[in-house]
């Protein structure tokens, strides 16, 4: 049986989670809401909401945890030289922008409309939880803009020196990839070690990410939580 969380239950121990009947393991409880509260109380126990639209709310812990180490982060030859183009113009023309925080929303709806189906998790109820952590500022978008048009980015949700990576989207080729880079970069000029990209995928591998034990994972979590919050969440030049 899986717990079923009425508003004011708390979430049960994460070593308590089960594997569903296709195989998805670290499902831990249904139900529950995604007020701010309940979602920044899940974030501080490693716990996400991952539900389609037809199912109750969904929480999930899994083991391992994919993670990806700041400072593993690895950027291939060719998207160098697409960071170098991208630097470079938004020094002479100002074509091209990187901005943090300035279309939270248009971010969620972007990840939410990606056409390959992977973010058709993202619900109604996920954007007006979400945008409510952004409003007590503890969700952040990366976002890159094009002649003042967003065509790519980034978000996820920010405790202490503790990052949670939720999704990304682009428009035109590697924008993704650039609001990634950039966010990156800014974590790790700010004191973040580790940001959780929730699953192991072959992309996430790509760019450096690793799957840990997720009692590693849970004990990290907690001394990165304690640390004082980022106070200015600005773009930082790529060096």
């Amino acid at each position: 049986m899986i717990p079923w969380l009425e508003a004011d239950t708390p979430f049960p121990d994460v070593s308590t989670t089960l594997t569903t009947a296709d195989g998805a393991a670290g499902l831990l409880a249904a139900g529950a809401d995604l007020s701010p509260a309940r979602l920044l109380d899940a974030y501080r126990h490693g716990i996400f909401p991952w539900f389609s639209g037809e199912q109750p709310i969904l929480w999930w812990s899994t083991d391992p945890r994919m993670v990806l180490f700041t400072e593993q982060f690895k950027i291939s030859d060719s998207l160098k030289k697409t960071l170098r183009k991208f630097h470079q113009s938004t020094i002479s023309d100002g074509r091209w922008q990187i901005r943090f925080d300035s279309a939270f929303e248009q971010v969620m709806r972007a990840c939410a409309a990606r056409s390959n189906g992977d973010g058709t998790w993202i619900s109604e109820q996920i954007v007006e939880g979400y945008c409510g952590l952004h409003c007590q500022g503890y969700a952040h978008s990366s976002e890159v803009w094009l002649d003042s048009e967003l065509v790519g980015g980034a978000y996820g949700v920010c405790i202490g020196h503790m990052f949670y990576g939720e999704s990304m989207f682009a428009r035109v080729s590697d924008a993704s990839k650039i609001a990634l880079a950039y966010l990156v970069h800014f974590l790790r000029n700010n004191g973040v070690a580790m940001i959780d990209c929730q699953q192991e995928t072959s992309h996430l591998a790509s760019l450096g990410a690793t799957p840990i034990p997720r009692e590693q994972f849970i004990e990290r979590l907690r001394r990165a939580i304690d640390q004082p919050p980022i106070s200015k969440w600005q773009p930082i030049a790529l060096d």
